[in-house]
């Protein structure tokens, strides 16, 4: 069997890391939720700029937009948003069938807005009023502002993609904001069953600072490379099971709330010495989703093997972890800049985009 479909029977989702509108007009994406169960797409400046600047299918409404001298943003969104709608129609049957726990498209607010709470819950907002889709995500960076405009969006029944979270310390403060965003729904007399929110945990972009360092101090450091990412999710997942268990989300769930899942994402193995499916093979387990490119799905496919392996191996994550503190590495320090360096790469992919179009 493809091992794409027996991850998902893993109860493991896998969403494409990828969306274009020749994805959605040449019949792309269909075929991966068809064939190879595909349940989700991501989206963020960078793949929007991959799409605009090759795909033939833009150009006609570039022209229209900039003849009626529509300013660089708004054009931007203007693009985006019929590609964001297509993509949630497709994957609407999923949602339904699933009862709303997959089948989800998510549509990133300006990294400009990373420090700015209120500009990003107004956003996310206007945004999801203009999708006006059930299945939409809108996807908020884990900042210390993030995290306001997070609770106070689920606090207003708007589900939420968190993105740029690379550490523990992350993958706490974002849990904590979406519980108190429901208790707030629920005690305004909202109902939770309508809202969903995951949290993406990058992996790759951590292994590869954490091996930079290990290289830097050498000798018996060496032996720690290649596993940072795989023990970061291995104790998040744990993280995640410890925080959902809690009486504090029992009472939440009693009017139907969802627990926040674990999203693994930066999955695209990038150092060529390692397995080019090592945050796939390794990362299946209940109740998560796996971001993967293009690149990474079509490896998995061709020879992935799917078993249920998140949960395995407990014990040896948190002895890496204890290892890398051992070595003089803190796994919090690198989590803050890398996330500090996330909010610049994507600012500068949005810049990009939006000088392409201007």
């Amino acid at each position: 069997m493809n091992p794409l479909l027996q991850t998902k029977q893993l109860c493991q989702s896998i969403c494409l890391d990828n969306l274009s509108r020749t994805l959605i007009r040449e019949g792309g994406l269909q075929r991966l939720i068809d064939e190879d169960g595909i349940s989700g797409v991501t989206s963020n400046p960078a793949i929007f700029f991959n799409a605009i600047s090759k795909s033939p299918y833009y150009q006609n409404d570039v022209t229209r937009l900039k003849s009626a001298k529509t300013a660089a943003e708004p054009l931007y969104e203007a693009l985006v948003i019929p590609d964001i709608q297509a993509a949630c129609d497709l994957l609407l049957p999923e949602y339904e069938r699933s009862h709303g726990r997959d089948g989800y498209v998510s549509l990133e607010v300006s990294p400009a807005l990373a420090h700015d709470a209120a500009g990003t819950i107004a956003a996310g907002l206007r945004l999801k009023g203009a999708v006006q889709r059930r299945n939409l995500l809108i996807k908020v960076p884990a900042t210390p502002a993030g995290l306001i405009a997070i609770e106070e969006l689920i606090a207003q029944g708007c589900s939420v993609n968190v993105t740029l979270m690379f550490s523990l310390t992350h993958v706490d403060a974002v849990a904590r904001a979406y519980v108190r965003g429901l208790q707030q729904l629920v005690d305004g007399g909202g109902d939770p069953r309508a809202v969903k929110s995951v949290a993406s945990l990058f992996l790759s972009r951590v292994e590869t600072l954490v091996d930079k360092q290990l290289e830097s101090m050498g000798g018996a450091a060496l032996a720690l490379r290649g596993k940072a990412g795989v023990a970061l999710a291995k104790l998040a997942y744990r993280a995640y099971q410890r925080t959902f268990a809690a009486d504090e989300f029992a009472k939440l769930a009693v009017h139907g709330a969802q627990p926040q899942f674990m999203l693994w994402a930066s999955t695209g193995t990038k150092n060529p010495a390692y397995s080019d499916v090592l945050y796939v093979e390794s990362l299946i387990g209940n109740d998560t989703i796996n971001t993967v490119p293009d690149a990474t799905l079509a490896a998995f496919r061709d020879h992935g093997k799917a078993a249920a392996t998140l949960e395995t191996g407990m014990n040896d994550a948190q002895a890496h972890f204890d290892a890398l503190a051992g070595a003089g590495i803190d796994m919090h320090q690198v989590g803050e800049a890398l996330q500090v360096e996330g909010v610049k790469l994507f600012e500068q992919a949005f810049d990009q985009l939006l000088t392409l179009l201007a």
